[in-house]
């Protein structure tokens, strides 16, 4: 998603006890940064506006979550619907870390200390050009990064608009030695998440008629690198 520069982003994240600018340096310590550090870690790859995060962090106060994106006046926005949102909750966002970075570099700022339960990807590009199908967040090649920070049974939650991208991906997960446990084409007539929580794109799809893709996917091995 093509977004404005946000002159403002960059002073407020810089400003934010909840926005971390340097993630190489909590490699393998990011249970440290949270308030309850034997919290389990779930991880959004791509967090956009902070929609999803906000939402579902402050209703999962048992959990820290660490959001993910690449570009400041989305990480700003981000930061900005977290604060509403757990100001409405009259909770601290104490479980919730914002970062800026390339996560297709995601194995600088991650390992397997520190034991990520669970990914959310949630309407990534689907760089639908052949030459480019390698940068896809769900590409075997991405997989087998992830491998090397998921937690024994960690679980990958995916969900997408677009038909070749969700099928490309059934094949790259089983590719990267991921067992599908369910999955689904049309997500809100056979619900495969709990509770699920709609993003801004998803809403939008959805009103157009298009039918949401979903899939969870388990991580059944142990160390791996690429």
């Amino acid at each position: 998603m093509r977004i404005r520069y946000k002159k403002w982003a960059r002073p407020e994240l810089e400003a934010s006890k909840f926005y971390i600018d340097n993630p190489e340096e909590w490699k393998g310590k990011w249970k440290e940064f949270f308030k309850n550090p034997n919290n389990p870690i779930h991880l959004e790859l791509g967090c956009g506006k902070g929609q999803f995060i906000s939402n579902l962090a402050s209703s999962n106060l048992d959990i820290n979550y660490i959001a993910i994106d690449l570009v400041d006046a989305m990480l700003g926005l981000a930061k900005r619907n977290v604060e509403q949102v757990y100001q409405e909750k009259n909770i601290e966002p104490d479980n919730v870390a914002l970062t800026r970075f390339d996560i297709e570099r995601i194995s600088m700022i991650l390992d397997k200390t520190d034991n990520i339960r669970r990914i959310y990807i949630n309407f990534c590009n689907p760089w639908p050009k052949g030459k480019h199908r390698k940068k896809r967040l769900t590409h075997t090649r991405q997989l087998e990064k992830y491998k090397q920070f998921l937690a024994e049974n960690g679980e990958v939650y995916f969900k997408t608009d677009d038909d070749d991208l969700f099928n490309s991906s059934l094949i790259y997960f089983e590719e990267s030695g991921f067992k599908i446990v369910s999955k689904t084409y049309d997500l809100h007539k056979e619900p495969i998440f709990e509770n699920n929580i709609e993003t801004e794109h998803e809403k939008m799809f959805s009103e157009q008629g298009i039918k949401i893709k979903a899939l969870i996917a388990k991580c059944c091995f142990g160390d791996s690198s690429v």
